[in-house]
């Protein structure tokens, strides 16, 4: 497939570029005037009215003082004038919203997670029309002062209904204390990075993350009008509370049950060692750091004996970076390729102190980005993260009697499945047939709280103007 010619200045930045900053600010609006919010979507694109310039894809000589980037709901486009003919043609899990309850079931988003436990209530996130977010450097005077340019700029035409801050933290971590933003897909035709990351892994078509271009499945994902279409993509807005605190309990209690230390719990449950290194490269202990390209280098499956891992003894086939891309290993349905995302989010709340282990609100919040949020973001909650009967049949150098991949997980990922004491799992592979020498633990609860959650639409600069220019 050819590499398609992009023209990154009609790309919102955040699709394809990673800003690389450590403070944002995330604005939850509703249209309150159409024709003043429409005038501010103008500004926001021409940098005028007092507004910060919206940050394209387009390659910066100079580093901005801030970012901005903007997205729509489907009641928010609604509001702006698109009509509901022409919102038919949108992404089916967008049209619907993401506080819809049939729609919240699907990701897990129930319980404590559900839409009635949002922050500022299931109301807000129902009547959310759009999500602006800031992001800065590390001054936040900067992030205040072009805060106050926004708020200036978007009052006329748009409520507050909610923001939300965030605050990178030492070592791009989150706060379970893993090294964050490894495995990000290498998108055909997006941006070089400014530190090539190359690994053996297949680029994923643009189409997957840009409407407009063809995607893994050789089509291609467009809206009506046109306008909309070419360069625009979609996301799922998330702010995900993380119990730090509880996770470390359940390493200090299930290390001793699973017979492995604490710390080769927490790599086995994710797939990868606290400070960035995955267990298929570095099986034993966490060992020094390895550089950057390597970190993403690896597969599941080998045809080097040596290498295999498709039962799942190095990285088990339960951890949580294995269930959201399996890579080359056999899974029903098509490949991780028709499923990838590029996540843009930054941790919240402060610091985690195992000296002083306060249970205060603390977590993860950004973009997961993608041209299908029914095909990509809501496949992967609900499936590979929810179930355990998407892996296939499928034997490694020891044939049958050394195991079978079908016997080697269970439950739901540990981090972003809905686990309930009373029938939680996760599976540690040995050798053996149909899994006689596995380890099962179980019995422990969640670890990641659903606070807020939107599906939202990010236009192309042309789609933005489209916006602005509609009666």
């Amino acid at each position: 497939m050819a590499t398609p010619d992009i023209d990154y200045a009609d790309v919102q930045g955040t699709i394809l570029r990673g800003y690389r900053v450590d403070l944002a600010r995330h604005f939850i609006l509703q249209v309150t005037d159409a024709a003043a919010a429409r005038a501010f979507i103008g500004h926001l694109v021409g940098g005028s009215g007092g507004v910060p310039k919206l940050t394209t894809a387009a390659r910066w000589t100079e580093k901005p003082a801030c970012f901005v980037n903007v997205g729509f709901t489907a009641a928010g486009l609604a509001a702006l004038g698109v009509t509901q003919q022409q919102l038919a043609s949108f992404d089916p899990a967008f049209q619907a919203g993401a506080a819809d309850p049939a729609s919240a079931a699907d990701v897990g988003d129930t319980g404590d997670s559900g839409p009635s436990n949002w922050l500022g209530g299931v109301e807000t996130w129902q009547n959310a029309h759009a999500v602006l977010s800031l992001w800065v450097h590390k001054d936040p005077a900067v992030l205040d002062a072009q805060t106050e340019r926004l708020r200036a700029g978007f009052a006329a035409g748009f409520k507050e209904l909610l923001s939300h801050d965030a605050s990178a933290l030492p070592d791009n971590q989150v706060h379970f204390g893993y090294r964050d933003s490894i495995a990000q897909p290498t998108v055909q035709g997006a941006p070089e990075r400014k530190r090539p990351d190359p690994d053996d892994q297949p680029e994923v078509p643009t189409g997957e993350f840009l409407l407009g271009y063809p995607n893994a499945s050789g089509g291609t994902y467009s809206v009506q009008p046109d306008a909309l279409s070419m360069n625009s993509s979609y996301a799922a807005f998330r702010i995900l509370d993380q119990d730090v605190v509880g996770f470390e309990q359940f390493l200090q209690t299930y290390a001793p049950k699973a017979g492995i230390d604490p710390e080769m719990l927490a790599a086995k449950v994710c797939g990868r060692w606290r400070n960035g290194n995955p267990l298929e490269l570095v099986p034993d202990a966490p060992a020094e750091c390895l550089p950057v390209h390597q970190l993403n280098n690896f597969t599941y499956v080998d045809s080097d004996p040596a290498k295999d891992d498709t039962l799942g003894l190095r990285c088990p086939i339960g951890s949580h970076i294995r269930r959201n891309n399996p890579r080359n290993a056999a899974v029903v349905g098509t490949d991780s390729t028709h499923h990838r995302i590029v996540r843009r989010a930054i941790p919240y709340g402060p610091a985690y102190d195992p000296q002083k282990p306060v249970d205060t609100p603390r977590g993860l919040i950004g973009y997961f980005i993608n041209g299908s949020i029914s095909n990509q973001f809501v496949f992967l909650q609900s499936q590979w993260d929810q179930l355990s009967d998407f892996v296939k049949a499928a034997t490694g150098p020891g044939g049958t009697d050394a195991g079978n991949a079908v016997f080697n997980i269970s439950g739901e990922d540990v981090f972003l499945g809905v686990n309930d004491p009373s029938g939680s799992s996760f599976t540690l592979p040995a050798l053996g047939k149909g899994g006689k020498n596995n380890k099962t633990i179980s019995g422990f609860g969640r670890m990641i709280t659903t606070r807020g959650s939107a599906y939202v639409f990010l236009p192309s600069v042309t789609g933005l103007r489209y916006l602005a220019a509609l009666t």
